[in-house]
């Protein structure tokens, strides 16, 4: 196990939280321009909150994003709560990385509906609606990652029993069996 030096754990571990909080931050931007796209009545404002969400998307949410996987990545890996011990690591990085892809992989759509918005006049400009589904379960996502981030639940994996039992020079294949 590598830990990182003090100075540049702190560095990483700020740079994530202002990325992460950053990132929910900007979701919620962007939830609020797709109620505002869906639930106006006027066609600029629904032509303006998707042009605004192309643009949050892309050059906030997006790396944001990035920024916040690559350095949850550095944090567990030099740090002695390591990736594969901790089940709430492993799973606030699972999800991270579901909503980073799903996030990837929603952008160009987005892209493609801002473009619509741009030419759409009328009926065609409504039934855009607001692109709630994928911002709403992506905010949750991500408050449920910090959450448990923040509250750290017991439970080690059995990698991480492992690598426990290293640590203290047993192993597990030298612990005695009972006696039938």
């Amino acid at each position: 196990m590598t830990t990182m030096a003090p100075r540049v754990r702190k560095f990483a571990l700020a740079t994530h939280l202002t990325c992460s909080v950053g990132w929910i931050g900007a979701v919620v931007a962007y939830v609020v321009l797709g109620v505002a796209a869906a639930g106006s009545g006027d066609a600029e404002t629904v032509r303006a909150a998707w042009i605004a969400m192309e643009l949050i998307g892309w050059y906030t949410v997006v790396p944001l994003a990035l920024t916040s996987w690559v350095t949850g990545l550095v944090m567990a890996l030099g740090s002695p709560w390591g990736l594969f011990r901790y089940y709430w690591v492993l799973i606030a990085f699972v999800l991270t990385t579901l909503a980073m892809i799903v996030l990837l992989l929603h952008m160009p759509t987005v892209s493609s509906l801002a473009d619509v918005a741009r030419e759409a006049t009328g009926a065609r400009l409504y039934r855009l609606g607001g692109d709630l589904f994928h911002s709403v379960l992506g905010l949750v996502v991500l408050l449920v990652v910090q959450v448990l981030n923040v509250y750290k639940p017991p439970g080690m994996t059995a990698y991480g029993w492992r690598k426990q039992e290293e640590r203290r020079g047993t192993s597990v294949m030298q612990h005695p069996t009972p006696a039938p």
